[in-house]
């Protein structure tokens, strides 16, 4: 990096930083925002040591609800059980109960919470997901994929407010301004998501910048799922703006690994394997429709398989619809072989990936689900820049913990920010800080057009900056973890201040 000593121009407002360290704001390339305001005030469940500990929180948090809300429970807490309703029941029986999985593919409920959402012997599995049920066909209280992430989720949306929402989203932009992130791409937007955004907008009350993808859900036939691109189509059109735009969809081609839902083109170590949610057949005239109307493509890809069905759709629309500069992103890319990264590359399509989900905390059960040499390639960061494609660093928040320093702390030594002394994760695939930093900043604003006004620090760029305390590069990487944030400015206004003495605008 270069310095340059210039004069400020006429009435600028010069600010002594007193040798505090300047970047460009973070851009966060993949989160959920209202979900994340929302999982603040949830029964937090990632930490927790065992079952009976779960089973602690829940019943406390019962205590005068009307409904328990959890999310972040790991399948090693469960000691081998699998989540069950009978679990939640013996220590609340009468209220329902809702536990997200960390990853939140899967949704865990007590026989209450089946009731109230009608769910019995008679109700057949959504598309793209599963009631899970016994040997008798009586669901055992776990909802996979579309159960949980549409029949659940579509459920606990109703129930709330728009008031509700819009705490949320204050409480979400408080969190990421705190913590540097200026930028945050929210990756499966619906109509109360949107509507959240565009009350802030209206109110002149949304400090940092929103890109959208809408999400795209599996339906029942192709008119159905081109309607929704339609949609978002009329979205992208409409909202085009500094703040507040949709840039194009979100599609969820398979689930996760930790629950076995991610589509592999080799089985799992107990022999099973997962459908991909949207197959060849369904997913590509999506593609290949979005694309002809130029909206970008974000297609979530955990599983080998899913990765390889999702390239065939892009490469088919490139193929019908023409070369031009498209931009289009693949999000996650958990396990992928090796044709496949090579293959993003040449097809210009984005690697949007989230280091924090390589946190060896959380990554006991995911190494065993694989259980082979699989677990040596996982989240391959350096082999994608190494073959060349642009590498975009996001949270996927609330899935994993949202400030971007942590996050390039697992990033640039496959440790934990998590748990302190766990060993590092295949260090192989790390990658230097600089490089880290940038992933995080500057292309992550590429992923989404936005490299001409935000991600790096030059004339004529927006003015959105973080200022750190301390300088990331003269310290030990354990630095990152501590490191206070100071200011963070979006388009030269200061929207978060934690300020120590001395620091001053002059």
């Amino acid at each position: 990096m270069r310095a340059v000593d210039a004069d400020a121009p006429a009435g600028a407002t010069v600010v002594d930083l007193d040798g505090a360290f300047v970047l460009p704001g973070f851009v966060d390339a993949h989160t959920h925002l209202v979900e994340m305001g929302a999982a603040a005030g949830e029964v937090a469940l990632v930490d927790a040591a065992g079952l009976a500990e779960i089973q602690d929180r829940v019943a406390a948090a019962a205590e005068g609800r009307a409904r328990v809300i959890g999310n972040g429970w790991l399948y090693p807490a469960l000691g081998g059980r699998a989540p069950h309703k009978d679990l939640l029941d013996a220590v609340v029986p009468g209220v329902p109960v809702y536990l997200q999985a960390n990853d939140l593919h899967s949704t865990w409920v007590n026989s209450a919470a089946l009731r109230e959402l009608g769910i019995d012997e008679r109700t057949p599995d959504p598309i793209g997901g599963t009631i899970e049920r016994d040997a008798a066909g009586e669901a055992t209280g776990l909802l996979s994929e579309m159960a949980a992430l549409g029949l659940a989720r579509s459920f606990l949306a109703a129930q709330v407010t728009d008031a509700d929402r819009d705490a949320w989203l204050r409480t979400a932009c408080a969190r990421y301004l705190a913590d540097g992130v200026t930028t945050v791409v929210d990756m499966g937007v619906e109509a109360h998501d949107l509507a959240t955004f565009e009350r802030a907008l209206a109110a002149g009350a949304l400090p940092l910048r929103i890109v959208g993808h809408w999400l795209v859900k599996p339906a029942a036939t192709e008119a159905e799922n081109l309607a929704q691109v339609e949609t978002a189509i009329a979205h992208a059109r409409r909202l085009d703006g500094d703040r507040l735009r949709i840039a194009g969809i979100k599609i969820m081609a398979d689930g996760v690994i930790d629950s076995c839902t991610a589509s592999m083109a080799r089985p799992y170590a107990d022999g099973s394997n997962a459908a991909p949610i949207w197959d060849r057949a369904a997913l590509t005239p999506v593609v290949v429709a979005a694309d002809a109307a130029g909206l970008q493509i974000a297609i979530h890809a955990i599983g080998d398989e899913a990765s390889a069905i999702a390239l065939d759709a892009l490469e088919e629309a490139i193929r019908v619809n023409g070369p031009r500069e498209r931009r289009h992103r693949m999000e996650h890319l958990e396990v992928v072989s090796e044709e496949s990264v090579a293959r993003l590359a040449r097809l210009g399509v984005v690697a949007s990936m989230q280091p924090v989900h390589a946190d060896p905390a959380i990554q006991d059960n995911w190494r065993a689900m694989l259980g082979d040499e699989r677990v040596e390639r996982g989240y391959p960061w350096r082999e994608m820049t190494d073959a060349g494609a642009v590498l975009a660093f996001g949270t996927d928040a609330p899935t994993a913990p949202h400030p971007p320093l942590p996050n390039m702390y697992v990033a640039t030594t496959r440790r934990s920010a998590l748990v302190a002394g766990l060993p590092a994760n295949t260090p192989h695939l790390a990658v230097p800080l600089a490089e880290a930093l940038t992933h995080a900043t500057r292309d992550a604003a590429y992923a989404s057009r936005l490299e001409g006004g935000i991600g790096t620090l030059a004339p004529g760029m927006a003015a959105d900056l973080v200022v750190l305390a301390a300088d990331p590069f003269a310290a030990r990487p354990e630095a990152l973890l501590t490191t206070e944030v100071l200011r963070t400015y979006v388009g030269g206004v200061e929207q978060a201040t934690l300020r120590p003495a001395g620091l001053a605008a002059v």
